[in-house]
């Protein structure tokens, strides 16, 4: 009986694997946040869709959190920062700082992250000294205008997290936590009930509360500009 003709395909005729370099590494980890989250980010998934092992990726990043670092600035790649100009200092923070929530919360996984990593990388520089810059324009410098724009960052990353998760969970389950707090026993807990309509007070639509939010961190900020750090100190 004669044996079927088989095609032999020799191995130079198969398509090259892309070579591993760290901008397909990183570029990788990104989908891979974007379809899993972080826990889809972790170096044995993105060496395994990388058809290669673990170990290759040592070479280009030292761990898992340098390269949600780098994952993180890739991200941010995509903000666009309104053009500094002489106009209100105030109005450009917030303008940022929107463009920034925006960005965090229609990229799928990258508010769970920036929660989780600091960003190393140009992308990451240039919102850094954008912020900087503006608070400089209000009279804000040295540790004041730096450890500002860490809680201005901290509590934009914090709010994106929190409606990509509300997004994910429903409003169903919103609306139940809400009903919760609404039906809270007024003797027990006599302020949550008595504040349980201004606890989810804010429009989302308008941004009413996160505005807010940005601006009593500011005159925090303001106030504290005034102040030296041996008189911060002393308070310890």
């Amino acid at each position: 009986m004669m044996k079927p003709n088989r095609e032999i395909i020799s191995r130079r005729a198969r398509p090259a694997k892309e070579p591993l370099s760290h901008e397909i590494i990183v570029k990788t980890a990104y989908e891979l946040l974007k379809e899993e989250g972080t826990s889809g980010m972790s170096m044995r998934k993105v060496a395994k869709a990388l058809d290669t092992g673990p170990s290759s990726l040592y070479v280009y990043v030292k761990n898992l959190q340098e390269l949600s670092s780098y994952v993180l600035d890739h991200g941010l790649g995509q903000l666009i920062l309104p053009e500094l100009t002489d106009g209100d200092w105030k109005e450009q923070l917030f303008r940022a700082l929107d463009a920034y929530v925006m960005l965090l919360m229609e990229q799928p996984g990258l508010a769970e992250l920036s929660l989780q990593a600091i960003p190393i990388g140009t992308h990451a520089f240039r919102l850094n000294e954008y912020l900087l810059a503006v608070l400089q324009k209000g009279g804000i410098t040295s540790t004041s205008a730096a450890w500002g724009m860490d809680l201005l960052l901290l509590y934009v990353s914090s709010v994106a997290f929190e409606q990509a998760a509300r997004s994910k969970h429903g409003e169903e389950h919103m609306a139940a936590i809400q009903h919760s707090y609404q039906a809270t026993d007024p003797v027990r807990f006599p302020l949550i009930h008595s504040m349980k309509e201004e606890l989810f007070s804010g429009d989302t639509v308008s941004k009413e509360r996160f505005y807010w939010g940005i601006e009593v961190i500011l005159n925090g900020i303001v106030h504290a500009n005034g102040l030296n750090r041996n008189s911060i100190s002393s308070r310890k």
